[in-house]
């Protein structure tokens, strides 16, 4: 495996950044995670113009054009290989002191990391996931917003460890409201008297890339959809459960909270927007090997 720093790929075992980078002593820098199928790179465009928008709003300088960071990320599936996997796109502040000061940072680190990946067992997305409601709750508005895709994600992992703990799969977070947000690493979607719905961005949740394909797809389909403030009782009550995400593309949910969800078997229209999805990465996207 090779690996992208600041222009130039080295093996996976010499691939290193310093341990004054701010983005290890701080969470200080920014990141997507993006996936290549049947050679290419699924919604490349949009996955680099929110990494962008994500490190203006921490006033972080990528040192790259957009142009430039989609051929660095097309040149390490090259490098690597890769036909289907993932990518993740790190951004930092760069090395600077011990000091939080990131005036003290004059240059920012960049790499890219292209490889396999799989978050679930296939059998997941027959079967259908357990998840649970977590205690840890999303950051509001007003501390770091839930849109910036940041390195800092101990409030997810605190989350993560309690569903772990529960013997859940995933664990599911609520804003200061007590209304849904999202997973630790996904959106969630229910469906109820065949609407599609989802918690609005309002709520406290990340823009999910997945998310966005999935309500133009369920529109395409002749679905009904709403973004809409949800509390427990609407997930608990609802049909079917879905979550999705770069990563776990679409995984269904069987069972909230020890509560079935539908049969307790991924439901017809999940499976339905599962189908859809997998074809639309099959046939669209940059193409790395171009002819």
């Amino acid at each position: 495996m090779k690996i992208y720093i600041d222009g130039l790929f080295y093996p996976k075992e010499e691939a290193k950044i310093s341990v004054f980078d701010h983005g290890l002593l701080y969470g200080d820098g920014v990141f997507e995670g993006i996936r290549a199928y049947n050679r290419r790179v699924f919604l490349l465009e949009r996955h680099i113009e929110r990494l962008f928008y994500s490190a203006k709003a921490i006033n972080l300088s990528i040192p790259l054009s957009p142009q430039e960071c989609s051929e660095a990320i097309l040149e390490t599936c090259r490098q690597n290989e890769i036909e289907d996997g993932y990518i993740r796109v790190v951004v930092t502040r760069g090395v600077g002191d011990l000091g939080l000061n990131p005036l003290h940072c004059h240059k920012p680190t960049i790499f890219i990391i292209a490889d396999k990946i799989s978050l679930y067992n296939p059998k997941i997305y027959q079967q259908g996931l357990k998840i649970r409601t977590v205690s840890t709750r999303i950051p509001s508005h007003s501390s770091v917003s839930p849109a910036i895709k940041s390195l800092n994600y101990l409030n997810k992992i605190l989350a993560k460890i309690e569903a772990n703990l529960s013997g859940a799969d995933e664990g599911l977070m609520l804003n200061q409201l007590d209304q849904i947000t999202e997973c630790t690493s996904e959106n969630i979607f229910i469906i109820k008297n065949s609407t599609v719905m989802t918690p609005p961005l309002s709520a406290g949740l990340l823009p999910g890339i997945t998310r966005e394909t999935i309500l133009r797809l369920s529109k395409e389909l002749g679905l009904k959809t709403e973004e809409k403030e949800m509390i427990l009782y609407d997930i608990w009550t609802s049909e079917e459960v879905f979550i999705t995400g770069t990563g776990a593309e679409i995984a269904p949910v069987i069972e909230v909270d020890g509560r079935s969800i539908g049969q307790r078997l991924p439901g017809e229209i999940t499976l339905l927007l599962i189908k859809k999805f997998r074809e639309l990465t099959q046939r669209t996207g940059v193409e790395i090997y171009p002819s």
